[in-house]
């Protein structure tokens, strides 16, 4: 049994695609971000960097004691090699997927992050930032509409490379981008979009990047972008 500490923003939903994708058995518990729950000390024993998601794996192979793990790219290679799913066999295929992988942790994740931070959270518009990230934004989304020029997913195969980036492309209209214009990168999204594991993981989901119905206030944002080092 895998627990998946979990709160509805990309990177989590990430790790529970995955899940639902291999069918692997798992529990959901949510952390409540706007309540601050990813401070309590329960959670940052498990994931240190106060960030979700996070696993704790019941059952790792091999050895008795819980496995708590943090950071979803690293929990997506894990769960791959557990599973043995959603990761190629071959060596060249397989860093082909973990390049990847890699490449969303390192730029899509944070350049949309960053994208969608400043068009809905920003206490005030800041048009450099929003100029900035959304055109980096656009400039990662023509890397992967080249990428995906002539293979139907980003590795060869269905890997965790779509499900890492899946997630980020879902909020493309709130991060200023048009699929129309990326028209490989709107057929592998669209594809993607109808498999049954990504039905199921998105029932019932928010979009976490739609505009909030009323500002956020002090204390809400003090407890999703305040917090610093302690």
């Amino acid at each position: 049994m895998i627990e998946l500490y979990f709160w509805p923003t990309p990177n989590g939903l990430k790790v529970k695609l995955f899940l639902e994708e291999a069918q692997l058995p798992y529990r959901v518990i949510l952390v409540n971000l706007g309540k601050g729950e990813q401070f309590a000390p329960s959670f940052l024993a498990i994931a240190p960097n106060n960030r979700i998601p996070a696993i704790v794996d019941r059952e790792p192979a091999g050895d008795a004691a819980p496995l708590p793990l943090f950071e979803s790219g690293a929990i997506l290679w894990y769960l791959a090699e557990k599973s043995g799913r959603l990761l190629p066999a071959g060596r060249r295929e397989r860093l082909d997927a973990l390049a990847w992988l890699f490449w969303q942790m390192a730029g899509l994740g944070p350049m949309a992050g960053q994208n969608g931070h400043f068009r809905v959270y920003a206490p005030q518009p800041l048009p450099y930032a929003i100029e900035r990230y959304t055109r980096e934004t656009r400039r990662l989304y023509g890397v992967l509409d080249q990428r995906l020029a002539q293979r139907e997913f980003i590795a060869g195969e269905y890997s965790v490379a779509d499900i890492a980036c899946y997630p980020w492309i879902v909020p493309h209209a709130a991060h200023g981008q048009d699929l129309g214009d990326f028209p490989h990168l709107r057929r592998w999204f669209e594809t993607i979009r109808a498999r049954a594991a990504t039905v199921r993981t998105y029932a019932g989901v928010e979009d976490v990047y739609a505009p909030p119905p009323q500002p956020l206030s002090a204390e809400a944002r003090r407890v999703l972008f305040g917090s610093a080092a302690r």
